[in-house]
């Protein structure tokens, strides 16, 4: 064999040797790759365990979008192992932050499971942990947007609401100063001034008071409230009001009821409850007051045969500012924030607040509280008179139901001994 054949041979065989060990190292970069993708496709150790112990809901995801891992919580946002994510908004959150390889923030709407239902709003925050997984994590912030948007509508109305008398303060302030030479116009404008003021008062003491029933969860200073006391209180109160507007105030019902909490709150949740009784019936009407007890529960009802209140607005009622006539509702003064305090005292005592109401026929307001055995069992109850009646007058017995069906529909107050029905 010639040199050139020899050459040649030794030229083949260098190929051959160079070809293999370039398919050789092309198939371990190869296999690396796939050994690599493979492992960052595995959720890192202990990821089970983080997520287990997290309120939230939180999924780690691949690139396909499925998740490999996933909190107890994150089930109710459809988000299980083995499944997508519920979202194309999701999703391309996702996808950004594997692609930025930086931690992405949102804001979605996004469907709860049927069992529960309905859209809840969530706060996204994803961040990578591999080249193909990333953590999402979902946080529920539906009722704090719930609460701030209550807050600014509370600011808004208040703002609103104290407009009027401060500036009819302001522009009351200025008549007077221009009619300092009319002593009777003077009179009458500082009549309507110190009107004003009070009405001014009175808003301001009432926001005062709703702030101070959301500001905390129990009370300080809760002790032994006798029903009796809190009703008389109430009834005192308004006693001119009820007489100025010719209105009969009865009371009626058991005596000796106790319950657990603090009877200024509740004496005011039951006077603007009368307020509201006497404010919207008719002159020569009658409102009456009973109480009674029911299975452990005390039940304070307030009962007027005035103008009623519609059926759309009886869920209504109860909102802050919230008032379902207007044009009266100016006439008589009303803030609109008086039958709110009343369901937040009675939220306040492990109570609630009822409405029976019928267009024409009257409503009935009841404030139901869980009762409490009287401090001294062996004493009894001190009597108080079966009826009290603003005006000054004897007290008249309140007008029946006429059709024995009205009686059926509409609640009641309980009897007295002496047989008066309030």
């Amino acid at each position: 064999m010639d040199s050139v054949q020899l050459a040649l041979l030794a030229l083949l065989v260098g190929v051959i040797v160079g070809g293999s060990a370039v398919a050789v190292v092309m198939a371990s970069m190869r296999a690396h790759d796939r050994a690599r993708a493979e492992s960052s496709q595995l959720v890192p150790p202990g990821t089970d365990e983080v997520l287990a112990g997290m309120d939230d809901a939180a999924a780690v995801v691949d690139a396909s979008g499925t998740v490999r891992a996933s909190s107890p919580s994150a089930d109710e946002f459809g988000m299980r192992v083995g499944s997508l994510l519920p979202a194309d908004e999701l999703r391309a959150l996702a996808r950004e932050a594997r692609d930025t390889h930086l931690p992405v923030t949102g804001t979605l709407r996004l469907r709860r499971g049927a069992a529960i239902g309905g859209t809840r709003l969530v706060a996204v925050r994803i961040v990578e942990v591999s080249p193909r997984l990333v953590l999402a994590v979902l946080r529920d912030i539906t009722e704090r947007e719930r609460v701030e948007e209550m807050r600014r509508d509370f600011v808004a109305n208040t703002s609103h609401e104290l407009k009027t008398p401060v500036g009819a303060v302001s522009l009351l302030a200025e008549a007077i100063e221009s009619a300092a030479d009319d002593p009777d116009q003077v009179r009458i404008f500082t009549a309507r001034l110190s009107a004003e003021a009070t009405r001014l008062g009175q808003l301001t003491s009432r926001i005062m008071n709703l702030s101070r029933l959301q500001a905390a969860d129990d009370f300080g200073d809760a002790r032994d409230v006798a029903v009796d006391e809190v009703v008389a209180s109430a009834l005192e109160a308004h006693a001119v009001q009820a007489q100025s507007a010719g209105v009969d105030v009865h009371r009626g019902g058991e005596r000796g009821l106790y319950v657990r909490g603090d009877g200024q709150v509740l004496g005011e949740a039951v006077g603007n409850l009368i307020a509201n009784a006497i404010a919207y019936s008719p002159q020569g009407s009658t409102v009456g007051i009973g109480v009674r007890a029911v299975d452990g529960i005390v039940e304070i009802a307030v009962t007027d045969r005035g103008i009623g209140i519609a059926e759309a607005d009886q869920q209504r009622v109860f909102e802050r500012f919230y008032r379902a006539d207007q044009a009266r509702s100016r006439r008589t003064g009303g803030s609109g924030l008086g039958l709110s305090i009343v369901k937040h005292a009675a939220q306040r005592h492990g109570g609630e607040v009822v409405l029976w109401s019928r267009p024409g026929r009257g409503s009935t307001f009841t404030i139901r509280l869980p009762r409490i055995d009287a401090p001294d069992a062996e004493q009894p109850p001190r009597k108080r008179p079966n009826k009290a009646k603003a005006g000054g007058e004897a007290a008249k017995k309140p007008e029946r139901d006429a059709s024995p069906s009205a009686k059926k529909s509409r609640p009641t107050a309980d009897t007295t001994p002496e047989g008066e029905t309030v």
